[in-house]
């Protein structure tokens, strides 16, 4: 369902189910949230890769969760969508950088759990959509984050007219980070997750709270919480330790 290894301080978290096309059920989003929640109390954690086996990287809810759906009352389906909900919120919470790396298609939720990374990267092949709309549902958790990530107009676009489009077009949208080849796509992907390893741990835990705490912000408010963190940030051992070398040169 969930395979989880740990490659130097890089926790992979790989989405098994690549009959299903990684799809998404109950049991694999529990299990992700779980494997979250693990990785945030490892100290030695610096940063977490969410990747599928297989062909793709996640098609979205499989045919058993639909027909759930499909004969869920209105209160079922609160619950249920709430679980997806908050792995998405999960994923902005957890201290270290979560990254996708996506092979094949991410479609559907598959595409919402990409987006919902900090950062995403993809193969130069890659396919992503939210194709929903086409069965009368709703990409709809999704929306709070890809409006965050692009104006009001494209966001619509994406979410309503149901195809599907590639990786370049996404990195032009800004919507992945980096393109690889599919060759060496996963020794590239441990080679970019790395590099994590060579800055604080605290002042990116710290950089990542504050940029998703001044999303509801103010400009005068979001500058005064960056005033707040950056005296914060002074008082770590990193910090600390950081000037003292640079002092030393």
């Amino acid at each position: 369902m969930l395979l989880t290894e740990t490659t130097g301080s890089t926790r992979l978290l790989t989405l098994n189910r690549p009959d299903k096309r990684n799809a998404l059920n109950d049991e694999l989003i529990a299990a992700l949230k779980d494997a979250l929640r693990a990785a945030d109390g490892d100290d030695s954690v610096r940063c977490i890769v969410i990747r599928g086996a297989g062909k793709d990287f996640c098609s979205g809810a499989d045919l058993s969760a639909l027909q759930k759906i499909a004969a869920a009352s209105f209160e079922e389906n609160v619950e249920d969508a709430r679980s997806l909900a908050e792995l998405f919120e999960l994923i902005r919470k957890v201290r270290v950088p979560v990254i996708s790396a996506v092979h094949g298609r991410a479609l559907a939720g598959g595409c919402g759990l990409a987006t919902a990374c900090d950062l995403v990267l993809a193969t130069d092949t890659a396919r992503f959509g939210y194709p929903e709309v086409k069965i009368g549902f709703v990409p709809a958790m999704v929306a709070a984050i890809l409006r965050r990530n692009l104006g009001e107009k494209k966001s619509f676009e994406l979410l309503t007219r149901g195809f599907e489009y590639s990786a370049a077009e996404a990195l032009q949208l800004g919507l992945v980070n980096q393109l690889f080849p599919e060759e060496n796509f996963e020794t590239t992907t441990n080679e970019y997750a790395s590099a994590y390893t060579k800055v604080s741990a605290s002042a990116v835990a710290m950089t990542k709270r504050l940029i998703y705490d001044i999303d509801a912000l103010g400009f005068s408010d979001s500058i005064e919480k960056g005033v707040q963190v950056n005296a914060k940030a002074r008082m770590t051992d990193d910090c600390k330790k950081g000037i003292a070398r640079f002092l030393e040169k």
